[in-house]
């Protein structure tokens, strides 16, 4: 466990409550959006595990943390892979205040999971929503799950007759099928957590165009151009990008709500309130999604929650 020193404000961040004494989970946290909102969060007191596939590079990322109240730990998690989610549920133990599932991989050559899923939408939907739904006993505030406009893309839908895309293939569609995954997620979570009678909230997010290493992974030559000139154009850096998902884990804002930047065309600006597409706002389209996640994953929504602590 590393104990970094005194904090001061980050300009590009909103300005944070004190997260003394609460505990946060953030996904994908050694590097671009996830390691700033985990600096973000321990600046403002709060004890964040980084969950990441490579402990090495997470111990590297957490000594960069160098300002904060907050204390850091790390461990491992693969959301390519169901039992490695299980392994980092089941060594959880006592109240996790914040889920910040925040992971993610983006335009990606065709290939498969460790249990055999298309790895955009295993990776950047079913793994967190097994991470979630095993970890929702212990959770007494929220989860902000960082989703992308790139789920508005003109067809995009969840191919419940082929979700792996077999034979239809391109990064694009993968991606943007995956982040309309975390949309519909975050709306069937809410509405079962209040259906549950909990005051736990899920919440999405997404950062506008942020200048972050997830671009490098995108193999189209001409998109790597096109973003490259959007960077210089409208690039935000990871601080920027992460003040959308830290304003989602720490305003009081009503469960489902979806956080974007104010900026034209969504790419840049301060958090605000933002719209999804109406595919991504259908309740049935929610509601079967999250039986067919159940059955593939095998973690069904928790039948008891935890009761939040006073704080939450």
């Amino acid at each position: 466990m590393t104990k970094p020193s005194h904090t001061t404000a980050l300009p590009d961040l909103p300005d944070l409550p004190d997260l003394t004494g609460r505990t946060a989970v953030v996904t994908g946290a050694n590097s671009g959006l996830g390691l700033a909102t985990v600096d973000g969060l321990a600046r403002a007191g709060a004890h964040v595990v980084l969950a990441v596939r490579d402990t090495d590079r997470g111990e590297a990322a957490a000594r960069t943390v160098t300002d904060a109240r907050g204390t850091l730990e790390v461990r491992r998690l693969d959301l390519a892979d169901l039992a490695s989610v299980r392994r980092f549920a089941e060594d959880w133990h006592g109240d996790l205040d914040l889920l910040i599932n925040n992971a993610g991989i983006m335009n990606v050559p065709e290939s498969r999971t460790k249990d055999g899923f298309e790895t955009q939408f295993g990776t950047n939907h079913l793994g967190h929503f097994a991470l979630t739904n095993l970890l929702l006993p212990h959770l007494t505030d929220r989860v902000v799950t960082v989703a992308s406009n790139g789920h508005k893309v003109p067809g995009t839908r969840i191919r419940f007759d082929n979700l792996d895309l077999a034979g239809e293939y391109t990064p694009v569609r993968a991606y943007a099928q995956s982040k309309l995954a975390n949309l519909l997620f975050t709306l069937e979570l809410q509405r079962r957590l209040t259906a549950a009678g909990s005051p736990v909230r899920a919440l999405a997010a997404h950062p506008g165009h942020a200048t972050t290493g997830l671009q490098r992974h995108d193999r189209s030559p001409g998109r790597r151009v096109l973003m490259r000139a959007m960077n210089r154009v409208v690039g935000q850096d990871g601080t920027a990008g992460a003040a959308k998902t830290l304003y989602a884990a720490t305003r009081d804002l009503p469960g489902g709500s979806y956080i974007g930047p104010d900026g034209l065309g969504e790419q840049r600006g301060a958090p605000t309130l933002v719209g999804r597409s109406a595919a991504a706002a259908d309740p049935d389209t929610a509601r079967r999604l999250w039986t067919l996640s159940e059955e593939l994953t095998g973690t069904p929504f928790p039948e008891r929650l935890r009761t939040p602590s006073p704080h939450a």
